[in-house]
């Protein structure tokens, strides 16, 4: 038999979803449903907290506690710099291989940065600056007209 559930303790669940979708319901059902939560209820959850960033993979932290879940969004580099492009919504299951052949600002990959500061493996801004021209320079987009090469 399980262990009794606690209410009080904290979980956290990490899900990689489509932004903007209502994902398959069996996948998340081995997840959440030791929990005691609705993978259908959740579901749904998640896609009205991801309606920012629709059409893109975008990872999310689910947060339990007493059966109550909250969402946070945690976006990646590739998905903050596909969003700074301003690329027109795509249909994912008709158009593969995208190449991300649109302008960007050095100020943006900067801001970039610094919000993912605390996730980044470097010491210092200017590292976390050459990972995300790193990430551009692997999506095909340019910088100030320039290829990200260039930066590094």
């Amino acid at each position: 038999m399980a262990p009794k559930f606690d209410p009080n303790s904290i979980t956290v669940i990490f899900i990689r979803t489509v932004g903007g979708e209502v994902g398959a319901v069996s996948s998340l059902a081995p997840k959440i449903g030791p929990l005691g939560l609705s993978p259908k209820k959740i579901g749904e959850q998640l896609s009205s907290s991801t309606k920012d960033w629709e059409g893109m993979r975008v990872t999310c932290k689910l947060i339990v506690q007493n059966r109550q879940t909250e969402v946070e969004v945690i976006p990646s580099a590739a998905v903050l710099l596909i969003k700074g492009l301003k690329e027109p919504k795509r249909d994912r299951k008709k158009t593969k291989n995208i190449k991300h052949n649109g302008n960007l600002t050095l100020n943006y990959i900067v801001k970039i940065a610094k919000i993912l500061k605390s996730r980044s493996f470097s010491t210092n801004l200017r590292g976390g600056v050459r990972e995300i021209l790193g990430t551009a320079r692997a999506i095909g987009c340019l910088i100030e007209k320039n290829s990200p090469s260039k930066f590094l």
